[in-house]
Formats: C-alpha cells, structure tokens, sequence
C-alpha cells in the first residue's frame, strides 16, 4: 500500500513537471492573440505590481531626493569653500600685484635721490581720529631714521618725520591741521619758476593750500608745484602736487593757490625716507628753517 501511494505521487509530479513545460512552451509561443487565462493571469499580475510598485517608487523616490539634496548640499559647500578660497587668492593676488607695482615705482623713485640715502619702510599704524595728521612707520632711530626727514612715496611728498623711536618713527603729513607746518615750494611750468609755502590743508576740497605770492605773478590751472629744497628739509624736486584753482587771498595782497596733492594720503603703504647727506648750512642748524619748514 505503502509503495502505491508513493509511485502515485511520483506520477503526479512527473504529470505536473509536463503541464507546467507545456504551459511555458505554449506562452513563450509568438502569437497574435493570448488566451483568456493568461489575460486574467497577467491583468492580475499587473494589478499587483501597480499595487505595490506605486508606493515603493514614491519611497525610493523620496530617500533618492533626500540624498540628491544631501549630495547637493555638500557640493554647495565645497564650492562655496573653494570659492572662498579663490576670493581670497585673487584679492591676495590683487594686492602683491599693486604693492610689486608701488615698489618698482619706488625703486625707481631713488635716481631721483642721488644727493640723498633713501631708507624705504612700511606704514605699521595709523589713528583714525589724525587720519589725515599722521601714520607710524616700521623704521626708527636704529635704521638711521631722524626726525625732520622728508617723507614720500612714489607719487609725491607725504610729510616729514616728527618724532622716531628705535624701531618705529612718527611721520606728520603735509595735509595736517598744525599751523606750524609749512613747505618751500616752487611752481614750475611757466615762463619762470615761482616760490612759495604750502600753508594749510583745505578738509572739505582735499588740498593743500599754496600761500606768500605775489598777486601779480601770472600762474596758471595745471601747473606743477614740487619742493624748492631751500628750507634744507624737503629735497628739491619732489613733487607736491598740480594747481585747481588760483584766488586772491582776503587782504588782496598776495594769491590763493588750491594744490590738488600728487599722492593719495587716505592710502599709504610703503613709503622712503630721504636721508640727506649734503652738509647743512650753518643758518639752519641754529633753527633759521622753522620760517620755511617746520
């Protein structure tokens, strides 16, 4: 009995072995038209997939979109750091570019001072409330630094040195408020030079004020004013700045000249210090320059 039923189940299998190969071969079949069951077996099937399919893609679509903005995320801030980090080479860039470019013209600047020893240093310092009175540079009293040393940069006259320490020196600039503060000067481009004193610095037009002559000297907008080199401080020759406007000052005596300055005061950052090595007279070691510079 045992054995009967054992070779009835060996049949069936064998039985359903073939129907199911015959099912396969009979599907896998082109054909034009499908059968009524495999209709109802494949509407059934793509129910069930549509049932299913539809809420895992929205799952996955949603993870996929929250690792597309993870992803986006930190590209954005790898690119913002980059960026960063390109910003701040190309303003590194940009400002070697114009100090190299200031310090050829200021090498350039010392055939200019073949009479004197140009020692070149660097604006350390600078009070907001004297912005336009004076700045702090990193040479002193050890590097042959001394007090009334002119001051310039590559474009023009800045000032002189009013005080120095061992290592730093004050420099008051020309376009100080100190009533004291004068400057020979000459105008040049006319039919013969003129003398003068820059006397004064006008806050409101940013120039400086050219005084002491004579209302009947003919001057003209446009020409340039530099250093006369007469009161013994100030080298010759170095410029100051060009004439904007000419007036008669308030007694009808003697001329008004506004000096636009050559150099920019409100951007200082290397400058030379002319040294002078040509002997003094012996008027202006007992003081005679305080009525000309000071």
């Amino acid at each position: 009995m045992f054995h009967f039923f054992t070779n009835k189940r060996l049949i069936l299998l064998l039985l359903g072995v073939i129907l199911l190969v015959a099912l396969i071969s009979f599907s896998l079949r082109d054909r034009d038209n499908v059968s009524l069951p495999e209709q109802i077996i494949k509407d059934g099937v793509g129910a069930g997939q549509m049932v299913f399919s539809g809420p895992a893609h929205f799952v996955t679509g949603i993870f996929d979109s929250i690792d597309s903005l993870l992803n986006t995320y930190e590209e954005n801030k790898y690119l913002k750091s980059r960026l960063e980090e390109f910003a701040s080479v190309q303003a590194e860039a940009t400002n070697l570019r114009s100090e190299n470019d200031e310090l050829k013209a200021l090498v350039g600047k010392e055939e200019d001072l073949r009479s004197y020893n140009p020692i070149h240093a660097t604006v350390i310092a600078r009070n907001p409330d004297q912005w336009e009175e004076k700045i702090i540079i990193n040479e002193g009293s050890t590097n042959g630094v001394k007090e009334n040393m002119a001051v310039m940069t590559a474009q023009g006259l800045i000032g002189k040195v009013v005080l120095t320490t061992p290592f730093t020196s004050t420099v008051e600039l020309i376009s100080t408020q100190n009533p004291n503060y004068r400057v020979s000067a000459m105008v040049i481009g006319g039919k013969k030079d003129v003398f003068g004193l820059i006397e004064g610095y006008d806050v409101e037009r940013r120039e400086l004020l050219l005084k002491r002559i004579d209302a009947d000297i003919d001057l003209k907008v446009g020409q340039q004013v530099i250093s006369s080199g007469l009161g013994g401080i100030f080298p010759k020759g170095i410029v100051i700045g060009e004439i904007t406007e000419i007036a008669i000052d308030e007694f009808g005596l003697t001329k008004l000249v506004y000096v636009k300055p050559a150099a920019d005061f409100s951007l200082l950052n290397h400058v030379v210090i002319a040294d002078r090595v040509l002997p003094e007279v012996d008027g202006e070691d007992n003081g005679e320059v305080g009525d000309e510079e000071s």
